[in-house]
């Protein structure tokens, strides 16, 4: 099957990440040898948002004013979601985002953050049919939209919405069957759809590329002289139907690492993705609370407490000791969502007299709140 973007190198630049200086500013310098050394290996995806702060900005400055159009493939965001209370504030994200590349018009152009509550403003706004006026103008190439939730869900939207060309999803090795990201289930609900696929999210914010120690003595030990990135990013590169794989990159070692295992990518071989297999096994050791997200706790729950979204940070801290990520995941799925957190907990028990995996969640939520705050 022939799929869109196919002649395009499997790793995309994502631009989330990007170097920051003392003050907190972008270092747009440092970005410009990046973007040299990315164009110069034969790379040409760049992944931005209107949503990233700075990052539409310093593309222009570190690419698109540097560089002949049709050199590369740019692609941005639209998050109706954010501060719109109607469609022309939706609409405004387009044309300034279009303003701060300065790029003429977006290869790609995706409907950011698809899923739960988020869906509804899209369709409030009715964007899907602006994207495809837009495409129609020649401002956008080709339309999709990235998406984090069931695959339930996507395949409701794909349903409903054909026309988009393309969808981005977050897949790694470590989340391939995890029941609060679901990454194997939403990949082939996409492959059932026939939609090439984006993925973002490999190296899982970075935590892949410092994995428990477990984990990365199966890596070296197969391969010693690869970084453990490079095994999520051929992973996530080695399945079928994806366009290209996004690593958002933060300095010119991880540009050059990247660069140095994607220039000439090989799909994974079946010993390799044995190694994979070795590796999540491992992860699955490391006793983590055993939240399948069924949520039927938060149907309980008088205080309306975030109870599977503390559970996921808290497993992300547990698995990686990382407490800043786990603490922005608290954020995301607890505060984010409308949710109370762990410490608002005021011990009833309903919540366990529901739950299928008989977890101590009153016990769970305190170390939640002793750990993350």
């Amino acid at each position: 099957m022939s799929y869109l973007g196919e002649d395009i190198k499997k790793l995309g630049f994502g631009l989330m990440r990007l170097p920051k200086l003392e003050e907190g500013n972008i270092d747009v310098e440092q970005v410009k040898k990046m973007v040299d050394e990315f164009l110069a290996a034969g790379f040409t995806y760049f992944d931005t948002a209107w949503a990233y702060p700075g990052s539409e900005d310093a593309i222009r400055q570190a690419l698109v004013e540097r560089y002949p159009r049709e050199k590369f493939q740019l692609a941005t965001k639209n998050a109706a979601w954010i501060n719109c209370k109607t469609r022309e504030d939706a609409i405004s994200q387009f044309e300034t985002s279009l303003k701060q590349t300065g790029a003429g018009y977006f290869d790609f152009y995706l409907l950011h953050n698809l899923g739960e509550s988020r869906t509804k403003f899209f369709d409030d706004f009715d964007m899907w049919s602006f994207v495809q006026d837009k495409k129609a103008e020649g401002k956008i190439k080709h339309c999709g939209f990235s998406f984090h939730s069931t695959p339930e869900e996507l395949e409701e939207i794909l349903n409903n919405h054909p026309e988009m060309e393309f969808v981005q999803l977050q897949i790694n090795y470590a989340d391939w069957e995890n029941p609060a990201i679901q990454s194997h289930g939403c990949y082939e609900v996409a492959r059932k759809h026939n939609k090439p696929v984006v993925i973002m999210e490999p190296v899982k914010g970075g935590m892949l590329a410092n994995p428990p120690e477990t984990v990365a003595a199966v890596l070296k030990k197969a391969e010693s002289e690869s970084s453990c990135a490079s095994w999520a990013i051929r992973f996530a590169a080695s399945l079928k139907g994806v366009i290209t794989v996004l690593s958002g990159m933060s300095n010119l070692n991880q540009l050059r690492d990247n660069v140095s295992y994607m220039k000439d990518f090989h799909k994974l071989s079946v010993a390799q993705m044995a190694t994979i297999e070795e590796a999540r096994e491992e992860l699955a050791k490391i006793p983590i609370i055993p939240c399948t997200t069924c949520n039927y706790c938060a149907k309980v729950c008088p205080k309306d407490i975030g109870i599977s979204g503390s559970f996921t940070a808290m497993n992300i801290y547990t698995l990686y000791g990382n407490l800043e990520t786990a603490q922005h995941q608290e954020n995301w799925l607890v505060k984010m969502h409308g949710r109370n957190k762990a410490g608002d907990c005021i011990k009833c028990g309903r919540c366990e007299k529901v739950c299928p995996q008989h977890i101590a969640i009153r016990d769970e939520l305190v170390k939640v709140h002793n750990t993350l705050g």
